[in-house]
């Protein structure tokens, strides 16, 4: 369709709206004069601009052209949504900012020391100084930030979730509110026969006999009285007609077979005004019409109802059951059509104006049901402590059925229309909008509205779409996750993260990726800024007490880029524990360097700082200042490779277990090499500045550097042990 506009004319006519409501169900239009201000699913004598006409024609009269058209204003409201920093982008920022003022100050303070107090050459302050800043400022951190999210991305891509922006990976560590689109990604997006009503019972597919006349008619009517096909494992036609025919193929009828072996000879094609459709076949050498529709139009032409017993009159009784399980079916959010027949005469021909007197055999229900997954999926959020919430193109009933079947929905949540929405306050917005589970008839504006709502309380939230519709809330929302699948391009865009299997539950495994990816890039800065601890608390201890500088601005380098990094990033590398979905998402607002942060890398980085100047000490003893630089550079790079495996995570390495990270044995491997080699090989021995050690220093210097994770693992294993009891 090339612009919007207004019926003037109509036959049958259906049109696929899904780019702009994201259901994938044909929309029937008709004349009706209906306010232009409500959904667009509900406007049925309108059509829009980049929709498909699937059935049916039409005479319309244009009314909007380009950015005035509904596709042009969601694309002025993507234009104008503006995107946020990320938390990990705002706690790194504050933690930059505090260290870099942190480290100034002291550098100042030992440099005003140096000079005024101790009379120090001016130059030989200021090189003390600068080598104070080296030791403290972590200068490999934003490589192994990027690092560690592209290896999160990497393996979140093996899940299924395609990460278009690193900065993205991080946040999905703290969503509290996921926003779920649902059809498709809460659904199997397939229109699929659930219960049939016949013989005034209620069975399903499985309880269909093909021995049983009523049984056999009913599927019958279903498969003839359809176009939809089965081709190569695909359904091809009407979705709801496409239901039919799978539903006859599990009730082990071919439809391909039985329309040969009955070939259609009359039709009455389907009508939006009509709302039914009607076909002529030879059934059992007997002429018979078959005809399925809307209840309300197909019972007001039924005479007699088929029992297994038998045909006989339709009663009162009769009706008041049907429309009583139609009802039923309707508020489980089930789409129900209705199934009659008659036989006629051999010179009978088919016509609107005998299309009545039918024979009732049944009622079949059917919907989009849930993925199988998405009731685990959704437990798993509530678990992490995630709001789930669905927002949908839906009516209101269909919606809040599926979000009751997979938990969604609970005892007291509230379920909103679009309409309802719009008439909604900010302020009772604000106050009630933890309680509203479903929202459903929602328009563009209404999904920023609702974005922005659990934005203003400070909860990270995810949106999930398909359509362009959902582009501008996409956008807005900190993380957007368009479908990959039944995706459209600007949706797949406007999004951070792309689902390549359209799955609810997929979010939930990135959301598990994303809290691992952070917990590691926190793990990997407490191992870097306890390790400069102890360097910043030697350099300061030496300058005090007036002893030689303990390291060489090289050998602050060495540790820094190169044996600090191989630990960082294995720590980087360390897989998610089984209680990461237990723990409750972390507060955006929260900071990096909390209280208890601060103090566990001031006491790991003093316990290191004393193993170093001990070392320090032992090698002034010798005689030489040399020989105590280099045994203090030796004891505390040595240290914190050691200190890697205490970084790399909470719990004990017994209860961790060595073989989990394989990357962190090689890493630390790695970084004694290096060591080995400085320390070792004579021309890089002259390069670092380091000095030959005999055998009782090597050892005096082994043992020292393992002195502060044996400490720490032991307090480790001590709480752990607490901890369980």
């Amino acid at each position: 369709i090339c612009a919007d506009g207004r019926l003037l004319e109509c036959a049958s006519l259906k049109c696929a709206e899904s780019a702009l409501t994201g259901e994938s169900l044909p929309v029937e239009k008709d004349l009706a004069d209906i306010d232009g201000d409500v959904p667009l699913g509900d406007r049925k004598n309108m059509v829009f601009s980049g929709c498909f006409v699937t059935y049916g024609r039409a005479r319309f009269l244009v009314t909007s052209t380009g950015m005035h058209t509904e596709m042009g204003r969601i694309a002025a409201l993507l234009k104008s949504t503006e995107e946020k920093k990320t938390p990990l982008q705002v706690s790194l920022d504050q933690f930059g900012r505090k260290l870099s003022i942190g480290i100034l100050v002291i550098c100042a303070l030992l440099f005003a020391v140096s000079v005024f107090l101790r009379g120090e050459n001016v130059m030989n302050a200021f090189l003390f100084a600068v080598a104070l800043a080296v030791a403290a400022i972590p200068e490999a951190l934003s490589s192994i930030v990027t690092i560690v999210q592209a290896m999160g991305t990497q393996k979140m891509a093996k899940e299924h979730a395609i990460i278009k922006e690193l900065k993205a990976v991080e946040s999905l560590g703290c969503v509290s509110v996921i926003c779920s689109d649902k059809t498709g990604t809460l659904t199997q997006n397939k229109m699929t026969v659930q219960n049939i009503y016949t013989n005034g019972q209620t069975i399903t597919i499985d309880q269909l006999n093909l021995k049983n006349q009523l049984h056999r008619y009913l599927l019958y009517d279903a498969i003839l009285t359809n176009d939809s096909s089965i081709v190569d494992g695909k359904g091809i036609g009407d979705p709801t007609e496409f239901a039919l025919v799978e539903m006859g193929r599990k009730a082990t009828v071919d439809e391909n077979l039985l329309r040969e072996l009955m070939p259609r000879l009359e039709e009455i094609p389907f009508d939006s005004d009509r709302k039914l459709m009607s076909t002529k076949y030879e059934l059992h050498d007997v002429p018979t019409v078959l005809t399925k529709g809307a209840l309300d139009v197909l019972l007001d032409r039924t005479v007699k109802i088929r029992m297994e017993e038998g045909i006989r009159d339709i009663t009162q009784e009769d009706r008041d059951a049907i429309l009583q399980k139609n009802l039923e079916f309707s508020q489980e959010g089930l789409r129900v059509l209705a199934f009659g027949y008659k036989e006629v005469p051999e010179d009978y021909t088919l016509s609107l104006d005998n299309e009545n007197d039918f024979i009732f055999l049944g009622l079949i229900s059917m919907m989009d049901p849930p993925r199988e997954e998405s009731k685990a999926a959704v437990a798993d959020a509530k678990r992490a402590g995630i709001k789930p919430v669905m927002i949908t193109g839906d009516h209101k009933i269909t919606a809040t059925a599926i979000a009751k079947q997979i938990g969604i929905f609970e005892d007291g949540d509230i379920a909103m229309t679009g309409r309802e929405l719009d008439a909604m306050p900010e302020e009772e917005l604000d106050r009630r909008i933890t309680d509203i589970s479903v929202y459903a008839r929602v328009s563009p504006e209404n999904k920023i509205r609702i974005v922005d709502a659990w934005q203003r309380r400070g909860s990270i939230t995810a949106m999930t779409g398909d359509g362009v519709n959902d582009a501008p809330a996409l956008k807005k929302a900190d993380i957007g996750v368009a479908m990959g699948i039944t995706g459209t391009e600007v949706s797949k865009d406007a999004a951070a993260m792309i689902l390549t299997d359209d799955n609810f539950a997929t979010i939930i495994k990135a959301v598990a990726n994303g809290r691992n990816v952070y917990r590691n890039i926190k793990n990997a800065i407490k191992f870097l800024l306890s390790g400069n601890m102890a360097g910043i608390l030697s350099v300061l201890y030496t300058s005090l007490a007036a002893l030689p500088v303990p390291f060489a601005p090289v050998h602050l380098l060495f540790i820094n880029l190169l044996t600090d990094s191989l630990p960082a990033i294995a720590i980087g590398m360390e897989p998610a524990e089984k209680d990461l979905l237990s723990e409750a998402p972390r507060n955006p607002k929260t900071g990096i360097l909390t209280k208890d942060f601060m103090t566990t890398i001031l006491t790991q980085g003093g316990i290191i700082a004393v193993c170093t100047m001990i070392a320090f000490h032992t090698g002034l003893r010798s005689g030489s200042a040399a020989t105590a630089s280099t045994m203090a550079f030796a004891t505390l790079t040595l240290a914190r490779l050691f200190h890697g495996f205490n970084c790399r995570s909470k719990h004990n390495i017994f209860k961790l277990g060595f073989s989990s990270n394989w990357y962190s044995l090689g890493a630390f491997a790695a970084g004694v090499v290096l060591l080995g080699i400085v320390m070792f090989v004579p021309f890089m021995q002259n390069l670092f500045s380091v000095t030959p050690l005999t055998q009782s220093q090597i050892i005096d210097v082994c043992l020292l550097a393992a002195v502060p994770t044996v400490l720490i693992q032991i307090f480790k294993v001590m709480r752990d042990i607490k901890h369980r009891k």
